[in-house]
């Protein structure tokens, strides 16, 4: 990150990330589909650039999975996701997004990894469920510009797809990371452009009423942070 961004209130300092990060780690359950931080930065970027405003007591359950230990201890965590919260909208303001992403081993060494972010922002998607899928079944053009979030999904698994693809090059995966800052400043535009409408509202109302608009979560994914 530059010294610019660095020094932005609303940004998380790398001591900070690391701090958000270790807490995340600790309070993961195997098998539970916990999000770690690269899932969390995914989830709050869908947010950020989404249809319709999310509130933190919507949002947090998929984060935080159980008591905190202390008031002191709670208090900072929710400060720090917060802040990360904050940090995203005011990145794409001034177009320096950067996507938190995962880390793994692979038999060639380390390796970026989007699945985790993908699984983020799925779950995201998830809470306005009835709402994307009845835009993006309605105009292509969404869905053209979530192709590459789509692409990186499909192939990590945390999305499936009628028709069988072939897995994504090295070349082709990092070609759809580095949209990835791209692909959130077109969403945004997009429902900026093309807002929910009553009707679509109305639908997503009735259907959060009755609990139908929110998804069982993706499968879990682990591996290391990088910004």
């Amino acid at each position: 990150m530059s010294d610019t961004k660095t020094n932005w209130p609303s940004s998380l300092d790398d001591k900070e990330l690391d701090e958000l990060d270790a807490y995340l780690r600790t309070h993961a359950q195997e098998g539970e589909g916990h999000l770690l931080l690269d899932g969390v930065h995914g989830l709050l970027s869908a947010l950020a650039v989404g249809p319709t405003k999310v509130l933190p007591d919507e949002w947090l359950p998929e984060v935080l999975h159980e008591p905190f230990a202390d008031e002191e201890e709670g208090n900072r965590v929710l400060a720090l996701l917060a802040k990360l919260n904050d940090s995203i909208s005011a990145e794409l303001d001034v177009d320096a997004y950067e996507p938190i992403l995962g880390e793994v081993d692979t038999e060639a060494g380390p390796a970026l990894s989007a699945a985790g972010w993908c699984e983020g922002f799925s779950r995201a998607i998830d809470l306005r469920a009835g709402l994307w899928e009845k835009r993006l079944a309605d105009d292509p053009s969404l869905m053209e510009v979530l192709g590459p979030v789509m692409a990186l999904a499909v192939d990590e698994g945390i999305l499936s797809a009628e028709a069988e693809f072939e897995k994504l090059t090295e070349e082709e995966y990092d070609d759809c990371l580095a949209q990835l800052p791209a692909v959130l400043a077109a969403v945004n535009h997009y429902w900026y452009e093309h807002p929910a409408t009553e009707a679509e509202l109305d639908a997503l109302h009735r259907a959060m009423e009755t609990g139908a608009d929110h998804q069982p979560p993706p499968r879990h994914r682990s591996g290391h942070w990088v910004h």
